[in-house]
């Protein structure tokens, strides 16, 4: 797991949370993100990139709703709106 990912972490061996799957998520649309930038006609790529950014628009939401503490902590970490 990245840096990020363990710091989310509930337990050591977490890897299906909601603030990890965020965690996993927001690094694999930086590293699309810079992809993307470079080829622009890769299409299938930015089809990746949305159905990432939209899984990770979902489980902010879930944890806005039910772990409000805990969404609170994953916005900070990663650096996500301000």
């Amino acid at each position: 797991m990245k840096k990020k990912s363990k710091e989310l972490a509930i337990h050591d061996k977490d890897t299906g949370s909601s603030e990890v799957q965020i965690a996993q998520l927001t690094d694999k649309i930086e590293n699309l993100s810079k992809h993307i930038k470079q080829y622009k006609k890769d299409k299938h790529s930015s089809v990746g990139l949305l159905r990432a950014v939209n899984r990770r628009k979902k489980l902010l939401d879930y944890l806005k709703k039910n772990k409000l503490d805990s969404y609170k902590n994953v916005l900070s970490k990663l650096n996500l709106r301000k």
